[in-house]
């Protein structure tokens, strides 16, 4: 069979945690012998319209769009809007040619549905992977308002997306409800998880000593690694690093980009920490690098939310065997999955005494942390396989072509 997926970010510089887990999907379905060709933005300034290579074995095209990142809200609002238009120009004579049998679309974007729509014209099975639902968090956030005329811009793509789908994966049963109650109506809605490669980065092929490096040797680390942005309330965070300031073995390291760096580090100077390490985007080799060298893995959602993400650097912690502590919005399925599993402490954001006093608990116990570090390997195993995604996705392809 032949398959298209389609992220707006790709390896090796896609630095967001969808970037890897795409390729771990690609990976995949090439093993069970599908022709995969991954459809993403390249470089702006590259010459060609289309250019075509591998990457770590997987066929790569990426068409010459706008930048997505890094260029303000307003010009990315319209380089996204772009992506279909562009890609479609770049790819329509390779796919009139040999048109593909299965889209696998990701969102957010939101605007990759006009191209789902154009491979779903010449045959092709879409399947939305729904991680966001934008701009339904940007309204809860305060950032839009419901019926103002960008809101309705938003939306016009949104719903596209869609009714283009052939099957919506959710990742959590909590999702779907939420789905079902925003947009009533659909019947092909089901729950997909994220998903990881469970393989752990073996030691030969760790570079560096990061700790060495950036003067963290002897600490207890508190990591956290993504997006730094309106939708995470990384002040949620810094206020756990403010509790903490009276333990000088705990430290905590922000590595990522996004709209909330400037804050972090205004609340870095603001309240003297002297106990918080921020950093830029790294690739994702160093990432994993990362991960072997720190103890905690910390993550935050802001409390507004109404969908109920399990955010994908949640498997990268996991897939290294680090305990987890973080907050999310009421209702959130992680609070439940992460404790009752005791692989970490969740709790809903703006509980900050929990969440402070759970800090504190991992800092000084190093025989909790390895025993919640151990349970949180075992819900990737249990849950969290790029396997059991890859099957999800390619049994409604089955079902819909009534091959079973």
């Amino acid at each position: 069979m032949r398959i298209a997926l389609l992220p707006d970010e790709y390896l090796p510089d896609g630095t967001r945690v969808h970037a890897k887990m795409f390729h771990e999907l690609a990976h995949e379905l090439q093993a069970l012998g599908h022709d995969v060709v991954v459809i993403t933005p390249g470089d702006p300034n590259q010459q060609q319209r289309l250019i075509e290579d591998k990457y770590d074995s997987i066929n790569v095209w990426r068409f010459k769009t706008g930048k997505t990142r890094g260029v303000g809200k307003v010009m990315r609002a319209i380089n996204e809007t772009m992506l279909s238009f562009n890609a479609w120009r770049a790819i329509r004579t390779k796919v009139k040619q040999q048109p593909f049998d299965l889209c696998i679309n990701y969102s957010p974007t939101i605007f990759f549905g006009l191209l789902a729509n154009k491979l779903k014209a010449h045959g092709a099975f879409v399947y939305l992977i729904l991680r966001d639902m934008f701009p339904q968090w940007v309204i809860d956030q305060g950032m839009l308002t419901e019926g103002s005329p960008i809101t309705r811009y938003f939306r016009f793509f949104e719903r596209f997306n869609y009714r283009v789908s052939d099957c919506i994966g959710v990742m959590s049963d909590a999702n779907q409800t939420l789905f079902h109650r925003l947009h009533p109506g659909y019947s092909n809605v089901e729950v997909l998880m994220n998903w990881a490669d469970s393989a752990v980065l073996p030691q030969e092929l760790v570079q560096n000593d990061w700790r060495q490096v950036w003067s963290l040797v002897g600490k207890t680390i508190y990591f956290y690694g993504g997006n730094i942005g309106h939708a995470q309330d990384m002040a949620n965070l810094m206020r756990v690093a403010r509790g903490m300031q009276d333990i000088p073995e705990a430290h905590f390291l922000f590595v990522g980009d996004g709209d909330e760096v400037p804050l972090i580090k205004q609340l870095t100077r603001e309240w003297q920490l002297t106990n918080v390490t921020i950093k830029d985007s790294v690739p994702q080799h160093v990432y994993r690098e990362l991960l072997t060298q720190v103890d905690i893995g910390l993550f935050s959602l802001a409390a507004s939310h109404t969908a109920h993400n399990f955010p994908g650097k949640l498997l990268g912690y996991m897939t290294e065997s680090l305990p987890i502590l973080g907050s999310v919005n009421p209702g959130n399925d992680v609070i439940d999955i992460v404790n009752d599993n005791q692989a970490g402490f969740v709790f809903i954001n703006g509980d900050d005494s929990a969440l402070l006093s759970a800090a504190k608990q991992l800092a000084a116990s190093p025989e909790l942390r390895a025993n919640t570090g151990k349970a949180a390997r075992g819900v990737l195993e249990k849950y969290f396989t790029v396997q059991s995604a890859a099957n999800t996705i390619l049994n409604q392809y089955v079902q819909s072509r009534g091959l079973q």
